[in-house]
């Protein structure tokens, strides 16, 4: 056959280059603000139920912090919110106890300034991130923001990159009074400005908390193994399972459903 293909037999091995493994610091920042209370949800059997953000964003935090640390357990977490300003809520730990407690104690302000800025996010980004590199750690954060008419602010240098930043963004259908496009593309600026490594932006409008979890599932990926994010191909749409014996392996019901699960 013509078109210059590769024979597999005298194909090169692939191979991996080889790099030291850095365990993660990971430094979630969840904003607490008033859309946070927006409510979400959750397909089941027994019909939809109802979970507010924060509380899907609590249940993907430790679905997160529990996969992570089966992978390894010298990954460490901290928290810290954005309400009015930045603030830290717990220093880093490896122990999923205490990872549920500072969890457990997000909650949703009554009031709440408009505006919000990301500076002091970032410059203890930087700070942990070197403090991080010195033990041998790679170190992210990981932005969850839920506002869909406000965009953060921040000052930056552009050439200062010693930590990555994945950014999860729930927001409202677009609207008269929001603009998740906008915030959108001021949160991506963000990443892309202060990453050091390959970073992701996932969002999402549709209020189902699959979709939140599917997100957290995907930035398990440390950041040193990713492929570009417009690379990523998962999850695949199940359409036909092949049977042992043989058939087409056509599953009516079960298929569809099972298809189902990875639409928006």
């Amino acid at each position: 056959m013509g078109g210059g293909a590769t024979d597999a037999s005298t194909a090169p091995p692939y191979s991996l280059p080889p790099s030291l493994f850095m365990p993660e610091d990971i430094l979630f920042c969840v904003d607490i603000g008033p859309e946070s209370g927006r409510q979400m949800r959750v397909s089941g059997p027994k019909g939809n139920n109802v979970l507010t953000r924060l509380d899907a964003i609590k249940q993907a935090l430790l679905l997160f912090a529990h996969a992570k640390l089966t992978m390894c357990m010298d990954h460490r977490f901290a928290f810290s919110y954005l309400g009015s300003s930045f603030s830290m809520v717990k220093e880093f730990t490896n122990n999923i106890k205490s990872v549920a407690e500072v969890v457990r104690t997000l909650t949703t302000p009554d009031v709440l300034s408009e505006d919000v800025d990301i500076t002091k996010l970032f410059e203890v980004a930087n700070c942990e991130g070197n403090k991080s590199r010195a033990l041998g750690h790679l170190f992210r954060v990981v932005l969850i923001y839920c506002r869909s008419s406000v965009w953060p602010q921040y000052k930056w240098p552009a050439k200062q990159k010693t930590f990555t930043m994945d950014v999860v963004y729930l927001h409202d259908k677009p609207g008269p009074d929001n603009c998740p496009q906008l915030v959108y593309d001021a949160l991506g600026d963000a990443a892309e400005q202060v990453s050091e490594h390959v970073s992701y932006i996932f969002e999402t409008g549709q209020g189902l908390t699959r979709i939140l979890f599917r997100h957290m599932c995907i930035l398990l990926a440390h950041p040193i193994q990713r492929c570009a994010q417009d690379d990523i191909d998962m999850p695949k749409p199940v359409v036909k399972r092949v049977l042992p014996g043989g058939g087409d392996g056509t599953m009516g019901e079960e298929r569809a459903v099972i298809s189902n699960l990875f639409k928006h």
